[in-house]
């Protein structure tokens, strides 16, 4: 069997690199990407070599056309496409205090950028036998339960993200699309005090990329298990 072609967004670090190295781990061949070229290169190198480095700006159109260009000369398809990039703009504000700029620029990253990762790629992802698209989400994007008032901009952008997973579930029918949340994790993102581990929250994006059934679309996922909306 050929070796499963994996394109994480913003692997560098965090939920991402430990997704990386599970998938590198588990031989599939994993194209990292960042923005940072620094980081991460310095990413590949730790992961080894059945991972590559490839430059890629989310936010900039130019830029995902040419990564999308990059992946299709060197692998010829794509298998499965992890959308992880995000930003945590707000972590202190409230609703009251969220400005139109602080909620642009997350959606930005976190919504917009998503989608048109995902429109580029479908083409590759359409030349895989078992094709996935894997969004890294968040509880606090979740409708069921008790209101939150936590980083509203980021909790605005994961609900649409959620949103736009059925979207493209419904869109790309022969491609497996799912979000998942993988919990508070120790990142930096996440801080020393979370209390769970990288390799924790990474392991669903593993599962979904490679074990999970590929009729298994337009779910929302936590340790392996259906989440409420």
């Amino acid at each position: 069997m050929k070796a499963p072609i994996v394109l994480l967004t913003g692997a560098y670090r965090g939920i991402g690199f430990e997704a990386a190295r599970q998938f590198v781990a588990h031989g599939a061949r994993v194209i990292v990407t960042s923005r940072r070229r620094v980081r991460g290169e310095a990413a590949i190198t730790q992961l080894g070599p059945r991972a590559v480095f490839l430059e890629l700006d989310v936010t900039d159109g130019a830029s995902i056309v040419a990564a999308a260009a990059a992946v299709g000369a060197q692998f010829g398809r794509l298998d499965v496409l992890v959308n992880n990039t995000a930003v945590l703009l707000d972590p202190e504000g409230t609703l009251l205090d969220l400005s139109g700029e602080v909620l642009r620029a997350t959606l930005e990253t976190n919504l917009i950028a998503p989608l048109r990762v995902t429109q580029a790629m479908v083409p590759l992802l359409q030349r895989s036998a078992a094709p996935r698209v894997i969004n890294v989400a968040s509880g606090a994007g979740q409708l069921s339960g008790v209101p939150g008032t936590w980083a509203p901009a980021y909790s605005i952008s994961k609900t649409a993200l959620n949103m736009l997973t059925r979207q493209l579930s419904a869109a790309l029918p022969g491609i497996a699309v799912n979000s998942m949340c993988p919990g508070w994790c120790r990142t930096e993102m996440g801080g020393p005090d979370a209390p769970r581990s990288p390799e924790q929250g990474a392991d669903t994006i593993r599962w979904l990329g490679l074990e999970a059934p590929q009729s298994t679309t337009g779910g929302f996922f936590r340790d392996r298990l259906p989440l409420e909306w």
